[in-house]
């Protein structure tokens, strides 16, 4: 056995499903890759945990991998094992798990079945909120539980039986093949629908649905640094189990809107700043936005366009650090000049020689190197 799934999640080997639940879910906030980015041992950890729960939360795949743990070289049923593939399965039980799919709707335990769909919802923030963190308010008509029930459909959340066809399990295994070969094929009950109960009273209130369908108010406070297709999780606020299981997930997934002067990567904001042709040639002080304020850009003499100016610490404040502001200078030519101006314009040109202008010295010597001949008038 490569591998102990119950190490990993730091559970006993008798751990019930919610406990492991509960462990996965501590251990995924822990190490989730968003929370330590570049950091390859918490990628690493973070795939552990997830092998180990896809494993344990599964009462099938948990079975055979207790039978292996027990029975070290031996596999249950005589194929495959754990640990030997990237996802914790390997050889004929990814096959198998495929045929297996087809047959039980797509291979969903029965504990899945009884959970709720969970609900995306998408919200548009502004640049500014998203950038220095706000807090939001969505509002959406979901199936919610029903109180008098508790999601169960029957009255009080007490009248109903266990289910005698699945003895309260909510699937129904199935055996083919023949003394060497055999295949076992789990289904949702048919008699319970996959809830292992049977209702003997349905709820007044609900009708025996399990849900009432309501509006819903939820709040958020959303960090800063929010991006485009970053996301929240509201758990407990999806849709409501029509079978007495947990609700689904409330999913909201943010849309910023663009800004007019920034742009942004990550938490680096960046800014294109025009300037006019006397204070790159002069230098001067120039006023740059910030998030907060305006902050003296110093320009030194003979700046050229494209030049870029790191600003530190100016750009988005996260929990995961502070990003800086690059500014890039664009010299603006000015138009619609008058003829004095054209004129002043050109009693300066003649006075300045092209040993002046670095680019163009480059330029020109190497028009003259190649044909002899100069490209300006100068």
């Amino acid at each position: 056995m490569a591998k102990n799934y119950y190490e990993t999640l730091g559970v006993d080997k008798k751990a019930t499903l919610d406990e492991i639940k509960s462990a996965y879910r501590k251990l995924a906030r822990q190490y989730h890759p968003d929370l330590h980015p570049n950091d390859e041992e918490c990628a690493k950890k973070f795939k552990e945990i997830n092998e180990a729960n896809e494993v344990l939360s599964d009462p099938q795949k948990r079975q055979q991998y207790d039978f292996e743990l027990e029975n070290p070289g031996r596999s249950a049923g005589g194929f495959g094992g754990f640990g030997g593939s990237g996802g914790g399965f390997g050889g004929f039980s990814d096959i198998f798990g495929d045929i297996f799919s087809q047959f039980t709707g797509g291979g969903r335990t029965a504990e899945q079945d009884r959970t709720g769909q969970d609900i995306t919802i998408e919200v548009e923030l502004s640049f500014l909120d998203a950038a220095k963190g706000c807090k939001k308010e969505v509002t959406y008509t979901r199936k919610e539980p029903c109180a008098a029930c508790r999601s169960t459909g029957a009255k009080n959340g007490t009248a109903y039986k266990t289910c005698e066809k699945c003895h309260g399990s909510g699937t129904i295994q199935y055996a083919s093949g023949n003394s060497i070969f055999r295949t076992i094929q789990t289904r949702v009950c048919d008699s319970c629908g996959g809830s292992g109960k049977i209702i003997t009273e349905k709820c007044a209130s609900c009708g025996g649905k399990g849900y009432q369908r309501k509006s819903t108010t939820v709040k958020f406070d959303i960090p800063a640094g929010a991006d485009t297709g970053s996301y929240m999780r509201k758990r407990g606020f999806g849709e409501a189990s029509t079978m007495g299981g947990d609700p689904g997930d409330l999913i909201v997934v943010f849309k910023v809107a663009p800004h007019k002067l920034f742009k942004r990567k990550d938490f680096d904001l960046y800014l294109d700043l025009p300037i006019d042709f006397k204070t790159a040639a002069l230098g001067g002080k120039v006023k740059v936005p910030t998030l907060d304020d305006v902050a003296d850009l110093e320009i030194p003499e003979g700046t050229q366009s494209g030049k870029v100016f790191l600003v530190r610490g100016k750009g988005i404040a996260a929990r995961r650090g502070t990003g800086n502001l690059y500014v890039t200078v664009n010299v603006e030519v000015p138009t619609k000049l008058s003829k004095a101006q054209k004129q002043k314009l050109m009693d300066f040109d003649s006075d300045v020689e092209i040993k002046q202008y670095d680019k163009m010295k480059k330029y020109s010597d190497g028009v003259q190197s190649l044909y002899g001949r100069t490209p300006y008038n100068k």
